[in-house]
C-alpha cells in the first residue's frame, strides 16, 4: 500500500515588469514564459510545497531538516528518503530536502516521492475517515514578508479536522521577493494555481493572508475557468491600506502615511506592491490615477476587463472575510471587510463604499445571494491570525466542509 506527496521546490526567476498605467498586456493571458533550467543562486523557496495535509512535505525546504521525535538524526547528502519503524504510528513517512543539494540546484523543478506507509493498517482507517471528513483541496497564499513556514500552524489544524485533505502552501514570491508588484505576483501564483485546480472538479479552497488576500482577489477576476469554492481572506486589506506601519517605517524610513502619496503614486512607486493598494483618503485623485493595481481590480477606474472581471469574481462560491479590531497592522482594519476611510477619516462600512453601491466588482451581488460571510474577532495581532487555533475553528474551519 504506496502513498504519494509531491514537492516542486524551485520556480524560475520572474522579471519585473515596467510601470503600466492600465492592467498589463500579460494580466489578459498570464502566462510566463518560464526557463527549464533553474536561475544559478536562485532562492530554492520559491515554489510550491503540496501533499497531503500533515505530511512533512509542508516543511520549508530553506530551513534544516527536522528530526522525527524518536527517530535517528537526518540524514547527511541531498534528497533522501527514511523510514521509520520507531516514534509514532501515524502512517506518515518521513521526506527531507536539504538546502544547496546539486542534485536538487541541478533538477529545478518537479520532484517526486513515493513512499511506503510502514504501518498499512493505521493508513487504512485513515482513508476511511477521509471518506467523510477530506475537504476539496486546500490552496494557501501568504502575506508581506512571509513564507510556507509561517503557516505550518494552519496546516496543523487542517490535518486534524480534514485528514486527508490536499494542502498547497505556494511559496512563491516570499520573504523581500514578496514587495515585487501584485499583478507579477498575480502571474506567477496563477500559473500554480491552474493545475490544481484542473485536478479538483469540485473545486478548491482559498486561503489568502493579509497582501496574498489581493493576490487572491485578482486571481479570482483575471481567470475565466476558476473554480474557487470558498475565498477565505484573512486580515487582508480588500479596500487599501492607510497607516503608519513598521513595515512602512522599514520601506519608506523618512516618509509618513501623510505623506507617502508622493511616493506610492509615481511610476517608481508603483514598483512596489505595497504602493499597490495604498489609498490615500486625502488624495483620491490622485489615487485612481495612478494606481495600477487596486483601483483596476475594485472597479474604480474604467478599463477594457472590467465587465469580464466582474463576471469571473462572481463565479466564486463564497467570500469569507476576516478580521478585528486588535489587528495593529490593517489601517483601517475595517478594510479586511471591505471598510474604509472617507476624506474625514471616518470609516464608512462595506454597504456605504461606491464601489459596493455600484456594484462595480460584484459584492453587491455576492451579499445578495448571502455568499459573504463576515467573521470579526478581538484580540488577534496581525502576524498571529493564520496560527489562532479559535480563530481557525471559528472561522476558517466551517467553510472547508
Amino acid at each position: 500500500m504506496e502513498r504519494t506527496v509531491f514537492g516542486i521546490l524551485e520556480a524560475p526567476e520572474i522579471a519585473t515588469p515596467t510601470q503600466h498605467s492600465q492592467p498589463p498586456p500579460e494580466a489578459e493571458s498570464l502566462v510566463t514564459k518560464a526557463s527549464p533550467e533553474p536561475v544559478p543562486g536562485h532562492n530554492l523557496g520559491r515554489g510550491v510545497i503540496t501533499g497531503r495535509s500533515g505530511s512533512p512535505a509542508f516543511r520549508d525546504p530553506l530551513l534544516p531538516p527536522m528530526p522525527r521525535p524518536g527517530g535517528p538524526p537526518p540524514l547527511e547528502g541531498g534528497s533522501r528518503r527514511r523510514e521509520s519503524g520507531g516514534g509514532t504510528a501515524s502512517g506518515r513517512t518521513y521526506l527531507e530536502d536539504l538546502k544547496g543539494s546539486s542534485r536538487l540546484q541541478r533538477q529545478g523543478c518537479y520532484k517526486h516521492f513515493k513512499a511506503k506507509s510502514w504501518n498499512p493498517e493505521v493508513l487504512l482507517v485513515r482513508r476511511t475517515r477521509r471518506l467523510h471528513w477530506e475537504a476539496g483541496p486546500v490552496i494557501v497564499v501568504h502575506g508581506l514578508f512571509d513564507s510556507s513556514y509561517s503557516f505550518r500552524h494552519l496546516l496543523e489544524y487542517i490535518n486534524e479536522t480534514h485528514p486527508g485533505t490536499v494542502v498547497t502552501v505556494l511559496d512563491l514570491f516570499d520573504g523581500r521577493e514578496s514587495l515585487r508588484p501584485l499583478w507579477e505576483q498575480v502571474q506567477g501564483f496563477r500559473e500554480a494555481v491552474v493545475p490544481i485546480m484542473e485536478k479538483a472538479p469540485r473545486g478548491v479552497h482559498l486561503i489568502c493572508y493579509s497582501q496574498g488576500g489581493l493576490v487572491c482577489r485578482a486571481l479570482l477576476s483575471v481567470m475565466e475557468e476558476h473554480n474557487v469554492d470558498s475565498f477565505i481572506s484573512l486580515s487582508s486589506p480588500q479596500m487599501g491600506q492607510y497607516g503608519d506601519t513598521d513595515y512602512l517605517k522599514w520601506l519608506f524610513p523618512t516618509s509618513m502615511r501623510s505623506n507617502l502619496y508622493r511616493i506610492c503614486y509615481s511610476p517608481w512607486g508603483q514598483e512596489f506592491s505595497i504602493c499597490n493598494y495604498w489609498h490615500d483618503p486625502h488624495h483620491d485623485d490622485l489615487y485612481l490615477n495612478a494606481s495600477s493595481f487596486l483601483a483596476l481590480i475594485n472597479g474604480e477606474r474604467d478599463h477594457p476587463n472590467a465587465t469580464v472581471w466582474r463576471k469571473n469574481f462572481l463565479r466564486v462560491g463564497r467570500l469569507v472575510l476576516i478580521g478585528g479590531p486588535d489587528d495593529g497592522v490593517i489601517t483601517p482594519w475595517q478594510s479586511s471587510f471591505f471598510g474604509f476611510y472617507d476624506a474625514n477619516e471616518t470609516v464608512l462600512e462595506m454597504e456605504e463604499q461606491p464601489v459596493y453601491l455600484r456594484d462595480s466588482f460584484g459584492l453587491k451581488t455576492l451579499l445578495a445571494r448571502g455568499a459573504i460571510a463576515r467573521c470579526r474577532m478581538a484580540g488577534i495581532a496581525h502576524t498571529a491570525w493564520h496560527s489562532n487555533r479559535t480563530l481557525y475553528e471559528t472561522c476558517i474551519e466551517p467553510w472547508l466542509s
